[in-house]
Parts: C-alpha cells; sequence; structure tokens
C-alpha cells in the first residue's frame, strides 16, 4: 500500500479543480496590475464573474461577497485558454500532468510496480472532463516515466464508491446500486 494524506499544500499537494481555478485568479491578477505577464486569464476571469477587472474579483472574495466555491467555474475555461494557446494558462495544465505523474509514478516505485503492466485509475472531476490537452499530456508522461501503466480514468467520484461500499455491506440490491451510479453519472 502506498498512501499520501492528500490535505491540500499542507501535505504537497498541487492541483484539483479549485487549486487550477486559484492559480488562474492569481495570474490573472497580476496580469492585470502589471505584476505578472499578459494572460488571457484576466479576460476569463472577469467575463465569468461579470466584472470589469480582476481586482473586483479578488475583493469580493476577500469580503466574503463571493464564496470561494465559486471559482470552480473557472477550471474548464482555464483548459480552453490553455488549448487556444495562452502560455500562462498551458503552464498550469502541464504543472497539473506533472503532479498527477509524479504521484502515480511515486507510487508505483514504492510498491515495486514501475516495470510491471498495472492499472492506474486517474480520479476527480478535472480527470472526468477527459481534456484533451491534458490527456495528451499524461499520455506523453507516463508513456516516457511509467510506460508499463495502464491509465483508467473513473467515470464516477470516489465518493460513489464509498456508497456502493456501503450499499453492499447493508445488502442493497442491484436497483439501488444503478440509482446510485445513475445519480453520480448524471452530475458529470
Amino acid at each position: 500500500m502506498a498512501r499520501f494524506p492528500a490535505l491540500g499544500k499542507v501535505s504537497g499537494d498541487w492541483g484539483g479543480g479549485l487549486g487550477l481555478a486559484e492559480e488562474a485568479l492569481w495570474h490573472a491578477v497580476r496580469a492585470e496590475d502589471g505584476r505578472g505577464g499578459p494572460t488571457a486569464l484576466a479576460a476569463l476571469v472577469t467575463e465569468h464573474f461579470g466584472t470589469a477587472t480582476v481586482e473586483e474579483v479578488s475583493l469580493a472574495l476577500h469580503f466574503g461577497e463571493l464564496e470561494q466555491s465559486s471559482l470552480h467555474g473557472l477550471t474548464p475555461r482555464l483548459f480552453e485558454v490553455a488549448a487556444a494557446g495562452d502560455p500562462i494558462a498551458r503552464s498550469l495544465v502541464e504543472r497539473m500532468a506533472e503532479e498527477i505523474v509524479l504521484l502515480a509514478e511515486v507510487c508505483l516505485r514504492r510498491l515495486e510496480l514501475l516495470e510491471t503492466p498495472t492499472e492506474v485509475v486517474l480520479g476527480g472531476g478535472v480527470l472526468r472532463a477527459r481534456d484533451p490537452l491534458l490527456s495528451e499530456l499524461l499520455d506523453e508522461r507516463f508513456t516516457a516515466r511509467a510506460p508499463q501503466a495502464k491509465l483508467v480514468v473513473a467515470d464516477l467520484p470516489p465518493i460513489a464508491g464509498a456508497a456502493l461500499n456501503g450499499l453492499d455491506r447493508i445488502g442493497a440490491d442491484e436497483e439501488a446500486k444503478a440509482r446510485l451510479r445513475g445519480h453520480f453519472g448524471d452530475l458529470l
């Protein structure tokens, strides 16, 4: 067994849907105020939130007028901006790919499976979206660093597996399990 705490930045993690959105906002702020390079992420943020400036979004988040979770909507559009050639947005997608591959590579090494054909199950909303650029980067990097890995993207979020396990433990019928799968499938 190989595990990581997966508690966010405090445990060395980077990425995920909200993490990518926060990074997009960070780069948008810096592009707008001159501390960073130009990026289409600034326009993405103002369009998404209907504001004149990125600073307005930052202040609204700071003063609680916007929930942090409202940033999630930036993530799919971040991938669009990256695919359109924005170097800063692309760098975020590249870093996400690197984080995923590094995590899997370390797990495979710890389990002495790096040279063994092994399924690597990837989960989470960012991966379930199957963005073409991210998928391409993952394929390239896994081929180079863990060529025996067979990538499998989970169709349902991890909570669905826990719920299915619970249904198994209480002896639920297949209809109940199908309803549960349907519920999570409808959220995709």
